[in-house]
């Protein structure tokens, strides 16, 4: 391949990192910047002028869904199967490794992997083992606890036991956990990357291999990166490997799951002779856009640093909307959105940004009422649906008599008449004996009642007599022959409504699934590998393909997506920043990363809204414009409000912060139909462009201290404002004598 069909459809800084010398490389690619591009020319570069031989290259990305992108992209551009490359994710390209060296990982040969639904129902039982209350120690909390834990790269004996109550009782749970999965042949997602990581640490003849073989690593995402998956870097990289990271330390949003933007930030120190390149030109939004993104991404400290720009036109100013409540927000989405189709866009061009789940509910309320087809981005995912894990469930027990989960899932599904006391009595069997829980039930059906034994052992028989029907089966034959002896297909037939049909659809499509599934190891059965493959696709974090809707989705959902026109939704101090930010060090600085991926979803249009009051999870709340709002120049923003039916005083506005003496009224203002626009600037900051003081924001007075403004009367001279006080309650307070300070 001739080096300049390469580099051709690059710009500058794309060519700048896809040519750079065969050294480590940090990649620092803005929104919208091509990253993806860069990563699979890259490869091509590094094959073709470098000699790299392609399995001798791993790419590493962060959902199947780009790994399956990248795969294309790489077979179209090299021309060969990349089928033998390993380009995956991390949880995908470790489980891949354990496979292959599954003796050495102190692994049974079929071990199962688990995912965060059945992950729960094992810590379930282990918490009803060792007798915990679950109202007290909840499974999902502890899951969690397991879960950071993991990710830190720490096992149960390697956490020190202080003696404190909560923590001791945490790491008995951990270490009984740790044993029932090791009974079971199952792995945990964080497992495969642990598990990994120690073999090399301890195997340094195969870590020798793998080093040899690998001589390129490539990372997408790098910033989202955890402390394990980092040290799995590493490990493998050692001192000879060229890493090419590439990534967005101002996009680094998921801190609460274990991200470390440190990662991104340490590559330089911990890497030899690492090349910088900036990918600044975006190929997403207008310069408007672009500049409110900046400008706000530009309080962060110890950025690597970066300005998003773009050679096409300014685009429309952002549109920035002053609702009275969440009811009035929710209405002007919706015009909006009826503007925006009626003008021929589709409706899936166009979504909904929200910091928290709760605000969706007005949203959707008012979507319904309009009539406008909506989906809320991020719902059960095809493998996550609860007929298709029961299936699934069955297939894993089928495969392994040992898998815990599996058999806890089924034995009783559809219901068979196996009840609470005879599972209780096969769990406490498991554990006396130390064995898996299909085993004790096999070992105690004859010593149970009539009508238990027979129901328990109609399980057993069941399941071993399927096991010799399918054997000779194709994999579709096989899962169909499952769904009709267990009596799920039935059971869901037989369920009344939509749903019943539903999940009888969901089922007939697993069967398609299968049918259409195609193994790549010739050394093991299709089952066993149609089930990682859904193990892995269930862990994804990319959503299904969907009927033409407005999209509704939280800020974190929204990384990696892109909108002709974006709302962002409740741009309110306390919801977005999230009022825990102030509370935990670097919070607040992921909540400016978070708006700053929020504004540079939108391509073209992109409209914010804040509610002066606010109803959201029961109470009431007046929180006042976000920080991030007032963060952007006024030149980028129009400004739309609602008609009030208050009369509000208008004050100066100047260089200290303060409220000018001389209040003048606009007089009384009638709701209305319409909005009143009112120019360029944002409320409450230029005389001549807004009203000053508004519901809903918080000013300071030299002695009550902070307050929201709740209320107004009269005009003139004589203007009065009403403000709760967080010390000393709701005051009125005459405007030209009160000295506030906006906050």
């Amino acid at each position: 391949m001739n080096p300049e069909l390469i580099l051709d459809p690059l710009n500058a800084a794309q060519r700048e990192a896809v040519s750079a010398p065969d050294a480590n490389l940090l990649v620092l690619a803005g929104a919208g910047s091509g990253k993806t591009r860069v990563l699979v020319h890259r490869i091509a570069w590094l094959v073709h002028e470098f000699g790299v031989m392609p399995f001798g290259i791993m790419a590493v990305t962060f959902t199947n869904k780009a790994a399956a992108e990248m795969r294309a992209r790489l077979e179209q551009m090299l021309d060969i199967s990349t089928r033998g490359m390993w380009v995956g994710t991390f949880h995908g390209l470790s489980h891949r490794f354990l496979r292959a060296h599954w003796e050495q990982a102190g692994l049974p040969q079929n071990f199962q992997i688990l995912d965060s639904d059945d992950q729960l129902r094992v810590i379930k039982r282990v918490t009803r083992d060792m007798n915990l209350d679950e109202d007290r120690w909840p499974p999902k909390q502890t899951q969690w606890w397991i879960n950071s834990h993991k990710d830190e790269g720490r096992r149960a004996f390697e956490i020190e036991d202080h003696g404190e109550p909560v923590q001791s009782t945490l790491l008995s749970v951990y270490r009984q956990y740790e044993a029932a999965c090791e009974r079971g042949g199952m792995v945990d997602f964080a497992e495969l990357l642990l598990r990994s990581w120690e073999l090399w640490l301890k195997d340094a003849a195969l870590l020798a291999h793998y080093r040899q073989r690998f001589q390129h690593l490539l990372v997408d995402e790098f910033q989202d990166t955890n402390t394990i998956q980092y040290k799995w870097l590493r490990a493998l990289a050692g001192p000879e490997a060229r890493v090419t990271a590439v990534g967005d330390d101002d996009q680094s949003i998921y801190g609460w799951r274990g991200a470390k933007i440190e990662n991104i930030h340490q590559f330089q120190r911990d890497f030899t002779g690492v090349r910088l390149v900036r990918l600044e030109q975006n190929y997403r939004s207008t310069a408007n856009i672009l500049n409110a993104a900046n400008a706000v991404i530009a309080n962060n400290y110890g950025r690597l640093g970066k300005n998003l720009w773009t050679d096409g036109g300014e685009g429309d100013p952002i549109t920035l909307y002053a609702a009275f409540n969440e009811q009035d927000e929710a209405r002007y989405i919706v015009d909006e959105l009826q503007k925006w189709i009626a003008a021929g866009h589709q409706r899936a061009e166009s979504a909904i940004l929200y910091r928290s789940n709760a605000q969706s509910r007005v949203l959707e309320e008012a979507l319904l009422r309009a009539g406008i087809p909506y989906r809320v981005y991020g719902g059960l995912r095809f493998y996550e649906r609860l007929e298709i894990k029961n299936a699934l469930a069955y297939l894993r027990l089928l495969l392994n008599r040992n898998d815990d989960a599996a058999f806890e899932r089924v034995v009783n599904t559809p219901p068979r008449g196996i009840g609470t006391s005879t599972i209780d009595a096969i769990r406490a069997a498991a554990r006396t004996r130390s064995v898996p829980l299909w085993a004790a039930a096999k070992d105690i059906a004859s010593s149970l009642p009539a009508r238990a034994r027979n129901a328990l052992q109609g399980f057993i028989d069941m399941v071993n007599q399927l096991q010799r029907d399918i054997d000779s089966l194709e994999l579709a034959e096989k899962v169909d022959r499952v769904l009709l002896v267990t009596g799920l297909l039935e059971y869901h037939r037989t369920e009344k409504g939509e749903r019943g049909e539903t999940r009888v659809e969901n089922l007939e499509e697993l069967v398609s699934a299968c049918r259409a599934f195609t193994p790549e190891d010739p050394e093991r059965g299709a089952m066993e590998q149609f089930l990682d493959t859904a193990s892995l696709d269930a862990g994804d974090t990319q959503a299904e393909e969907f009927e033409d809707s407005v999209q509704l989705m939280t800020l974190h959902s929204a990384k990696g997506l892109e909108y002709p026109l974006v709302f962002l939704a409740g741009m309110e101090e306390n919801l977005f920043p999230h009022a825990m930010s102030r509370e935990e060090p670097g919070r607040l600085e992921e909540e400016r990363r978070l708006c700053y991926v929020g504004i540079t979803r939108a391509m073209q249009r992109l409209i914010m809204s804040y509610a002066e009051s606010r109803r959201l999870h029961g109470r009431e709340t007046m929180n006042g414009m976000s920080r991030f709002l007032r963060e952007i120049p006024p030149e980028l923003l129009q400004e739309i409000r609602p008609r009030l039916q208050v009369t509000r005083p208008m004050g100066s506005w100047n260089s200290s912060n303060k409220w000018g003496q001389t209040p003048i009224s606009h007089g009384p203002k009638k709701m209305g139909s319409d909005p009143i626009f009112l120019g360029g600037g944002r409320g409450g900051f230029r005389q001549e462009e807004s009203e000053g003081l508004r519901l809903g924001q918080r000013v300071r007075h030299p002695r009550f201290g902070e307050g929201v403004v709740i209320g107004f009367e009269g005009q003139g001279a004589h203007a009065r404002v009403n403000v709760n006080f967080a010390t000393e309650g709701a005051k009125w307070l005459v405007v030209s004598m009160a000295k506030l300070e906006s906050v």
